[in-house]
């Protein structure tokens, strides 16, 4: 589901949201709560931390720059425990950058391979090597 417009970043801050994204993504720990809460759905520290081999301090840490990300929200849940749940809106934004930046790769490289085609193309009609040698 696309995220609501007052979700989605301004066009500037498309790359900020990747940039964030990127680094969450960067650590296995973090991946492996992600999947754990793609998988499981909404959990706490404590839920994760019985799944993870890592304390639930730690998982508090991973999850906080998680949420800095957007990449999960903190819901409350009964008797005052939180619970994470996955956001998608983030990863959408950092594929959308990610996209874009192929699309520039390949605008470039299809630019590199009509230059290159072209001048093997003038080498074939010139009948030379390129060092003014007949071939």
């Amino acid at each position: 589901m696309p995220p609501e417009p007052s979700e989605r970043p301004e066009h500037g801050d498309i790359e900020a949201v990747a940039e964030k994204v990127f680094v969450a993504l960067a650590d296995p720990t973090r991946r492996a709560i992600l999947a754990e809460l793609a998988s499981g759905g909404p959990a706490t520290a404590t839920d994760l931390a019985d799944r993870l081999p890592i304390t639930r301090q730690a998982i508090a840490k991973h999850l906080a720059l998680l949420t800095d990300a957007g990449l999960v929200t903190a819901e409350a849940g009964e008797r005052r425990r939180v619970r994470y749940r996955l956001r998608s809106a983030p990863m959408q934004v950092a594929q959308q950058f990610l996209a874009a930046l192929a699309r520039d790769w390949d605008s470039q490289l299809d630019a590199l391979k009509d230059l290159l085609d072209r001048g093997a193309e003038d080498h074939d009609a010139s009948g030379t090597d390129g060092n003014g040698d007949h071939t």
